[in-house]
């Protein structure tokens, strides 16, 4: 488990978007921890979805890293959660990215689309706990979206 499993999504969900508002200067000057912060970030909202099906998450890596172990454990007998594999995947290429090349000019832009891919893991992952059957088309939040104009639509005159 990740110092950040103890997170709620929420928490993980605010401490991202303090990274994606950081300053150019702030992101560079820190640019490897937090490539790294991003990465246990998005282990540790997996690690939501795998205790909410009452199993434990996995300490084991696929290609080096426990986020793709993680995301290989839960995609384990749901294929709609496959839908998130290429956002685990590109959250490991830019911590790649930034830590191959912390002083790289684009180290800002990286990070925040690092975290902008994380936030995305997050809605997911909260989505697919809401709404069972979410993600059979990508990142639908068609179920989400139907059940609010439900309860908003006003009554006909």
């Amino acid at each position: 488990m990740t110092p950040q499993s103890n997170l709620t999504l929420e928490d993980v969900a605010a401490r991202i978007d303090l990274i994606a508002e950081a300053t150019d200067e702030t992101l560079a000057a820190a640019a490897p921890a937090l490539a790294g912060e991003l990465l246990a970030l998005g282990e540790a909202i997996l690690d939501h979805w795998i205790t909410a099906h009452a199993a434990t998450p996995t300490a084991g890596m696929v290609e080096g890293f426990r986020l793709l172990a993680l995301h290989r454990q839960a995609a384990r007998g749901d294929p709609t959660f496959n839908a998130c594999r290429e956002s685990c995947r590109e959250l490991v290429y830019y911590h790649n990215l930034v830590r191959l090349d912390p002083g790289h000019a684009d180290v800002a832009r990286r990070l925040r689309l690092a975290a902008m891919v994380a936030r995305h893991l997050a809605l997911f992952i909260a989505g697919k706990l809401e709404v069972a059957g979410l993600g059979e088309f990508c990142c639908s939040s068609r179920p989400l979206r139907q059940r609010e104009m439900v309860s908003t639509t006003a009554e006909p005159i």
